[in-house]
């Protein structure tokens, strides 16, 4: 038997288009799929304020207090009037004037009321340049006061080269220079008033120290009085 075929009956004609149109929107769908995008949920708190417009205020009660009245004021005593009958004497004031014919008498004057007040010596300072005997260091007992004054600073020069030790802190930082030393001979030969000037306070320590160290004196005098003497001198700290 003879098949018949129906060219409206054929299932194979449109199948193209129908894949076509399938594939198109298989294709669409994936892309959406793939162009889809999610965000994650935030848990977000939110804080409300509440204002109110009135707020109600408690007012205490409040007792009011009877005080009684204050007392009334006491009545003011009675005021009496004395008759002033004693009497006053008038004082008599005489006149300290004087005249040529007034006569005046002379006060006794007694050996006991004479004070005899005795005259305070001075601190006198004299230059040790200008005074006429300078202090004596010991061991310079010279006949002339030129020879003293170069036996003096011989004697000065012994001493700070024999006492002279270099600070050790100062050895290592490295502090040199030269420091000013004034002190005072007093009337008494002793050193006093030392007063250093230099560029640290570990050579100006050391230059006090030695200075300090010197020895009594014979005292300066000025016309036979013993006086105060001012001497300043150098002390150079060098590193070799």
């Amino acid at each position: 038997m003879e098949t018949k075929k129906y060219p409206r009956a054929d299932l194979n004609k449109k199948s193209g288009l129908f894949f076509v149109i399938g594939l198109t929107l298989v294709l669409f769908l994936v892309w959406r799929a793939l162009e889809l995008k999610t965000y994650p949920k935030e848990n977000v708190a939110i804080e409300q304020l509440t204002v109110t417009d009135y707020l109600e205020e408690k007012v205490p009660v409040t007792e009011i207090l009877n005080v009684p009245p204050p007392p009334p004021p006491a009545a003011p005593e009675v005021i009496e009037i004395v008759e002033d009958v004693a009497e006053i004497e008038e004082t008599v004031i005489q006149s300290t004037e004087i005249n040529q014919e007034t006569i005046v008498e002379e006060a006794p004057l007694k050996v006991e009321d004479i004070a005899v007040t005795e005259e305070e010596e001075e601190d006198i300072e004299v230059p040790f340049a200008v005074i006429e005997n300078v202090p004596v260091f010991p061991g310079c007992e010279e006949s002339s006061n030129e020879a003293q004054k170069a036996c003096f600073q011989k004697k000065i020069q012994e001493h700070i080269m024999k006492q002279f030790t270099y600070p050790d802190v100062a050895v290592e930082l490295g502090i040199e220079g030269k420091v000013f030393v004034q002190f005072i001979i007093d009337n008494n030969g002793y050193i006093t008033n030392i007063r250093t000037r230099g560029p640290d306070k570990l050579l100006e320590k050391e230059a006090n120290r030695i200075i300090a160290a010197l020895p009594q004196m014979t005292p300066g005098k000025q016309r036979g009085r013993a006086v105060k003497v001012p001497y300043t001198i150098p002390i150079t700290f060098r590193l070799q």
